[in-house]
């Protein structure tokens, strides 16, 4: 009864800035920690960048800088605000989330279907 669900890929140019958004729905009641991975063609999935329940942030060597993962609590949602992207951001961005607590039920790990963020001239 948990979904994440991300918007906000798409194409851009190097130097160009997106903002993903990725919001859990269905009846939840907290959310420990909440962040984004990203998996490039022919590479493994990795941590992009991650938030906890006490707004502490955690950012990959390659994105520090240009970045910024945040949160509304309120609305159970995590953002990913991305400068000055180069070509090697490419790749598709999983939106996850760790402990998601629901009346019935405590899920330890959710995930989201992905959106393609593309970053060419």
């Amino acid at each position: 009864q948990v979904q994440l669900v991300e918007s906000g890929g798409g194409l851009v140019q190097p130097g160009g800035s997106l903002r993903l958004s990725c919001v859990a729905s269905g009846s939840i009641d907290s959310i420990n920690v909440m962040g984004w991975f990203r998996q490039a063609p022919g590479e493994q999935r990795e941590l992009v960048a991650r938030v906890t329940s006490r707004r502490n942030t955690i950012y990959a060597d390659s994105v520090k800088g240009r970045f910024t993962a945040s949160r509304d609590f309120a609305k159970n949602t995590v953002y990913l605000q991305m400068n000055d992207l180069k070509p090697e951001d490419t790749a598709v961005y999983y939106c996850n989330a760790n402990n998601v607590a629901t009346p019935a039920h405590n899920y330890p790990e959710v995930w989201g279907r992905g959106t393609l963020v593309t970053v060419s001239s």
